[in-house]
């Protein structure tokens, strides 16, 4: 290590795990990423909620400005099953593509420090730092391992075996449909707000995100519906994540996986059970693919010389829409910590983890208590300040327009 510039490898180069690096090159650290995918990640078109610790790297930067990236609400919008409007209230959310984000993120790291089809598979810790193993066999020398390799954490799993995700009992559908091939009622209906139907035991929501080309021009974006149904454990859930090849998978199945009869099924019941303008998100979208809903919890985040952040540490369900932002805050604040302590990654570690451990809990309890309430105990009833979006506390993800 250079006096005062450790060396860190980062395991994972996704969202948490690319913000981590930026704002440690930023702080003067030595940074590689390592991502065991081969190919670019595309995040399977997913939309993602704005939080002010997301973009806070890319305003900061000023290479892009987060409207130019983003769509916008400014309307937050419950319908009832025959589609008027329930309750309505203002909103200052912005959305975005995990493609778009992504991108916007790898841009600003040159291009030698993101390694794809490199994974971490082992690593040794000794009093100098870490020995890393990649998936090549090659050994890498590091000060800092910073763990941001996702729900199935290799860093976890190894430092904490006793940690498993736990089945929340219900799935997310997801898919995205052009703005232009919804009817016009539909359209002016969701174009420029965040829409919920919440029904027995389910509910769904819509936001419109920018097309796969970048556009966020109004008609010329995609609106993304998620739609949360509950699925019980053992068969059923078993069954649903076998994809259309036999295939057994842990999460989720990507666009195009699902088995035909699932995605008829989906399409039927969105029909008959969704307001109209919603329905047309589900049976017209592009290819809809499913994620489980799981939970994880750690109680460590620091080892001496490793770290583990975003998901590798807390899988929080989706409906606080703090997951990104969780992993965006706790490499900032690690970063924070390297240069409050001169490179001193040990003590840096000691004073990053209470503080991401108490944020981690937090949104997680709420987060599962949002899900409980909509997917079991039917207590979910707007409009109820506690059900706005948000890290630290509900609400906080509504985003300033740039000067």
């Amino acid at each position: 290590m250079e006096e005062g510039h450790p060396r860190v490898i980062v395991a994972g180069g996704s969202l948490g795990g690319l913000t981590a690096a930026l704002h440690l090159r930023d702080a003067g650290c030595d940074v590689a990423v390592h991502e065991r995918s081969r190919l670019p990640l595309e995040g399977r078109g997913a939309g993602i909620v704005l939080h002010p610790s997301s973009v806070r790297y890319l305003e900061a930067d000023g290479t892009i400005r987060v409207e130019e990236v983003s769509t916008r609400a400014d309307r937050l919008r419950y319908l009832n099953r025959e589609g008027s409007v329930r309750h309505e209230e203002p909103c200052r959310y912005r959305f975005t593509s995990y493609y778009t984000l992504y991108q916007g993120l790898l841009g600003c790291l040159e291009p030698d420090r993101y390694h794809l089809g490199s994974a971490v598979v082992d690593f040794h810790p000794d009093a100098d730092g870490v020995d890393v193993r990649l998936g090549d066999g090659s050994i890498e020398h590091a000060d800092l391992l910073v763990f941001a390799d996702g729900i199935h954490s290799t860093g976890r799993s190894t430092l904490l075996p006793e940690v498993k995700p736990r089945y929340a009992g219900y799935v997310g559908w997801r898919g995205t449909v052009l703005e232009s091939d919804l009817d016009g009622e539909a359209f002016e209906s969701l174009h420029q707000a965040i829409v919920y139907y919440v029904g027995p035991n389910t509910h769904v929501l819509t936001y419109p995100i920018p097309d796969f080309d970048g556009s966020v021009e109004s008609g010329r974006r995609r609106i993304n519906f998620v739609w949360y149904r509950n699925v019980a454990a053992g068969e059923e859930i078993d069954d649903l994540l076998t994809d259309r090849y036999g295939e057994k998978h842990d999460v989720s199945l990507g666009p195009g996986a699902v088995q035909e009869g699932y995605v008829a099924s989906l399409f039927d019941a969105a029909e008959s059970e969704l307001p109209e303008a919603i329905a047309q998100t589900v049976v017209r979208s592009d290819a809809p693919f499913v994620q489980a809903v799981f939970d994880v919890e750690v109680p460590r985040m620091a080892f001496g010389r490793a770290c583990l952040i975003g998901d590798a540490a807390f899988v929080i369900r989706p409906h606080a829409a703090a997951g990104t932002a969780k992993a965006a805050e706790d490499g900032y604040r690690l970063s924070e910590a390297v240069a409050a302590s001169g490179g001193d990654v040990v003590r840096a570690l000691e004073r990053w983890e209470p503080g991401q451990l108490e944020v981690g809990r937090q949104v997680l309890e709420r987060a599962r208590d949002l899900g409980d309430r909509s997917q079991f105990l039917g207590t979910y009833r707007p409009p109820d300040p506690y059900l706005s979006f948000g890290l630290y506390r509900p609400g906080d993800s509504w985003m300033q327009e740039s000067a």
